[in-house]
């Protein structure tokens, strides 16, 4: 009798089971598999995007080593964020490895001026790791050069450069490139012919007749019949002004 009563129990059992639609089921297994500890990963994965970079600047490591935007960057004149590839890291990282002194001390400064710029307040700066250059499918891209244009455009971003090749590849596939020489250049005393003022001579030119001073911005003035002044102050009226890629240089006349 016992038993009998078991079988109905079970049966029953079965019959409510059955009573369930394949949605419903479906909709339990689903909630079960999100309890699974490799499903959780698998959604915590896709949550995992690039985040979008906000106004980005590229630095390319020309600028880097040179060292002159990070004063601008300081005062805040550029607004945006500041990337620098993992491959352009890597090359710096070579360059203060290297075995020429000179090169060594600029990449051991460039690296610096980086981390500084990282921990400055109100300043964001990015690292753009290997696994993001993976996506973008940079890795197949041997030049750092390319890399930084590819990259660049496909964010809308500007470069920051020194290197004048660089600038004009840019322009060319529609990039954006500052130049830190032409920004100097730009922003150098400008001086007029018919202009004077004293300046201190510091060597001779090319020609052994000339004299060499230099403006406080670095400007070169070249002083015609002045050579055995050199190491003089002298009170000097600009003749004529000439500007090279490399800058303005000024020529002038000695005042008697």
């Amino acid at each position: 009798m016992a038993n009998s009563k078991r079988v109905k129990i079970e049966e029953q059992k079965k019959d409510k089971i059955s009573t369930f639609s394949p949605k419903v089921i479906a909709l339990i297994a689903e909630e079960i598999a999100k309890r699974l500890p490799g499903r959780q990963n698998s959604t915590k994965k896709k949550k995992k995007k690039n985040k979008k970079l906000e106004n980005p600047i590229f630095l390319d490591t020309s600028a880097i080593i040179d060292g002159r935007i990070f004063e601008i960057i300081n005062l805040k004149v550029f607004y945006g964020t500041f990337v620098v590839l993992e491959s352009i890291l890597l090359e710096l990282k070579h360059i203060a490895d290297s075995q020429d002194m000179v090169k060594k001390e600029r990449g051991r400064r460039g690296l610096d001026l980086l981390e500084k710029l990282k921990k400055a307040k109100g300043i964001k700066t990015v690292i753009l790791s290997d696994i993001h250059e993976k996506n973008l499918e940079l890795d197949k891209i041997r030049e750092v050069d390319e890399k930084l244009i590819k990259v660049s455009k496909l964010n809308k971003a500007k470069i920051i450069t020194c290197d004048y090749n660089l600038e004009k590849k840019a322009t060319i596939s529609g990039v954006a490139a500052i130049n830190v020489n032409t920004l100097a250049n730009v922003l150098k005393v400008r001086a007029i012919p018919g202009e004077s003022f004293e300046i201190k001579l510091l060597h001779k030119g090319k020609d052994l007749t000339q004299g060499i001073g230099y403006l406080d911005d670095g400007t070169m003035v070249v002083v015609e019949n002045s050579s055995a002044e050199v190491g003089r102050i002298v009170d000097i009226v600009v003749s004529r002004v000439i500007q090279t890629t490399a800058g303005r240089i000024l020529f002038a006349k000695k005042i008697r």
